[in-house]
């Protein structure tokens, strides 16, 4: 289990990079990161308890990291 979570942080610090290199967002590169890791912590803690998930913990982990830069920056962001 811990191996698993050491790569899914790590997962998601790079998608959280990339995202923002890419210009996928705008939220600066360590918010981005850290947005990232959080979804990507929520849905591996979500995954253990009730045994849900796209397949693979990497799949998993790209997938939660994408959508929580998705709905977080946008959630909080003024109109």
């Amino acid at each position: 289990m811990f191996p698993t979570l050491i790569g899914t942080v790590v997962i998601a610090g790079i998608v959280g990079y990339l995202a923002e290199k890419s210009g996928f967002t705008q939220n600066g590169i360590l918010p981005s990161i850290i947005i990232c890791i959080g979804g990507a912590f929520l849905f591996f803690f979500v995954r253990l308890m009730f045994g849900f998930g796209f397949g693979s913990s990497g799949l998993n982990a790209i997938v939660s990291s994408i959508g929580a830069l998705i709905i977080v920056p946008t959630h909080w962001r003024k109109r």
